[in-house]
Parts: C-alpha cells; structure tokens; sequence
C-alpha cells in the first residue's frame, strides 16, 4: 500500500500533538496518511508500552489512518546512526509517500531533535540505489520523498509554512486525549508529569489558535521546511 503523508514520531502521541490535525485534513480531502513511530515511549514518566500501544491504535482509528507502525528503538537511547536509518528507510521504501513529517529540529526532549534529525537522514538514504533492503527476503525498490516538513512542538519555533486546521481541532482534541495514561486525569494515581499538568492541554489549544491567527484563521498547525516550498499558483495559497 501506497502512503500520500507518513508522519514520523520520536513518541506515541508526539504526533497527536503536533500535526493531527493536519494529517485528518488531509485524510478527508482523499490522500492516504498514516504514523511511523520509532519508540514506544517506555521512559515516559506515566503509563507503559502496553499501554501505549493501546492508545496508540485508539488515535489511530480517531484520525483514520491508513496504516500505524511502531519499530520499537529504545526509548531515550536510540542513535542517529546507519542501523537506525536504515531500518526507517525500510518503511519508507515500503509506503513510498510523497510527503514525510518529521519531529522538530529542536525541542525541549532531546528525543525530538534527534528524532527529526533521524528520519531526514533516513528519508535520504532511502533513495540511495546501494543502499539494498529487504522484507521477508524480497529486495525493496529505492524511493525517496519529495518533501520533508518538520513539525512544531514545546518549543515555539517560527514556522515557514502553517496549514488551517480550524475544520479539525476537535479530531486533533480527540485523538490526544485518546492517550488517556499521559495526560490529566484528577483520578490517576501515577506522579504528575510535564504534560499531565491541566494547563497543559490549554498550552496546546493557545499554540494551535496562535498559528492560525498567523494565517488568519482559528486553528492551525506549523512546519518548518529542508527546502524553499514552491507553488505554480499564487492564488492558491490561503
């Protein structure tokens, strides 16, 4: 099966935070979207992988994602380095989308930036003809995406092109809160965490109105991009 966006994620729900709203957006105007995520948030201060997992696929039926897949590096710990690229390459070469979304280039949780920096390469890479890989022992053709947005999340970083997602901030609402371990709940009995505060969830909803008043509507959500977008059209931008 073929992806038009694969989403990228150092966490389970890093997404959901970040470009939900973008991905359900897109999802109705009839592109195939789906998650790549390359942890299963184990360090994470609430919850456990099980759990995750399990939210992971609630979000995943909220946005209607096409395909959700987790490679299980290790949390904290894994490397941007070959084995790590190319096994991200793997699923690259496998969905062949056209657009990658990518964590942040620099975030307060060093996984992102890591993260970010991690699959750029590997989007790279994937497209290299010497680079040989293989599933179940059939040899993947090269493919590389055309483009690389990388999303905004704790840390505000200006970005270069917004998408409204003002038709979609209730999906993107229901789909982080489908993460029920990581975040508010007066009733868990788990140590409070950087995102489990209430005012957390508020944070979110203020960055989410404060890049769509940057394109003069209610919601949106911010890139940063590796190249200069293009467009053929100038009056086919919002």
């Amino acid at each position: 099966m073929k992806l038009d966006i694969l989403a990228i994620a150092a966490h389970p729900d890093d997404i959901e935070l970040a470009c939900s709203g973008t991905l359900a957006s897109h999802r109705d105007m009839g592109y195939k979207v789906g998650i790549l995520d390359l942890t299963k948030g184990e360090m994470g201060t609430r919850g456990t992988p099980e759990i995750r997992m399990q939210e992971a696929e609630a979000s995943a039926e909220i946005l209607g994602l096409s395909a959700r897949e987790n490679l299980g590096f290790k949390d904290i710990f894994f490397k941007d380095d070959l084995d790590h690229q190319t096994a991200i390459a793997k699923v690259i070469r496998k969905y062949k989308p056209e657009i990658v979304l990518a964590n942040a280039v620099r975030d307060r949780h060093p996984d992102h930036g890591k993260g970010g920096s991690l699959a750029s390469h590997a989007c790279f890479i994937s497209g290299l003809r010497k680079l040989e890989t293989a599933i179940d022992g059939v040899p993947q053709e090269v493919w590389r995406p055309k483009f690389v947005y990388h999303y905004i999340q704790n840390e505000f970083i200006e970005p270069d092109l917004v998408v409204d997602i003002s038709d979609y901030w209730e999906t993107k609402k229901e789909s982080i809160l489908a993460f029920k371990s990581q975040f508010h709940d007066p009733n868990s009995k788990e140590p409070e965490s950087f995102i489990s505060r209430p005012e957390f969830l508020d944070f979110i909803e203020a960055r989410a109105r404060e890049l769509g008043h940057k394109i003069n509507v209610k919601f949106g959500e911010g890139f940063t991009v590796e190249r200069v977008a293009g467009v053929k059209d100038l009056f086919n931008l919002i």
